[in-house]
């Protein structure tokens, strides 16, 4: 039995949950988000609680799926009262972040400017150069355009030059000896 899967899911007020069949509808004051469930879990909602159960009790797959479903529920329900947001630090000499209407602009020390298309969405901040807030209402699209963003130029690990995560740390190397 999956621990996750036990775990209830209360629901705040201003959130709305609407289900039909296999498809569970949040709507809240960020966004409104649908999700069809798989077909080996089912979904109940009563007093302002969500649970999820496999429909086979004693099915592996079916607990492991419980597990799943309870988190993208989750993570539906946290993205459409409040959102998502991820931090990336630029480290660098010269190394900046500007947005220009639906582009995200970065010089990372290129013979040329990286231009980042903004996805719909996702709304992205520059509150300084060094600086970049991707935030979003879908926890996995807001983490694949950090974790994209992040991909033009990761941490280096002898100067610790890049683009990294504000939480994260990166592991530094000795430099060659003569």
């Amino acid at each position: 039995m999956s621990r996750i899967a036990k775990a209830p899911i209360s629901i705040v007020s201003g959130l709305e949950v609407k289900m039909s069949g296999q498809k569970v509808t949040v709507k809240g004051p960020k966004s409104t988000q649908e999700y069809e469930i798989h077909p080996t879990v089912e979904v109940s909602f009563e007093d302002g609680v969500l649970r999820v159960q496999a429909k086979d009790a004693e099915s592996k797959q079916g607990w492991a799926m419980a597990g799943t479903m309870r988190s993208l529920l989750n993570n539906m329900v946290i993205g459409a009262s409040e959102g998502f947001q991820k931090k990336l630090l630029l480290v660098g000499v010269g190394y900046r972040a500007q947005v220009k209407g639906k582009v995200l602009d970065l010089s990372l020390g290129f013979s040329h400017p990286v231009e980042y298309p903004i996805p719909e969405g996702i709304r992205i901040e520059t509150p300084s150069q060094t600086e970049i807030i991707v935030s979003g209402t879908d926890k996995q699209k807001v983490g694949q355009v950090a974790a994209e963003i992040r991909r033009y130029r990761p941490p280096e690990p002898y100067k610790g030059k890049g683009v990294r995560y504000a939480d994260e740390h990166v592991i530094r190397k000795e430099a060659k000896k003569k």
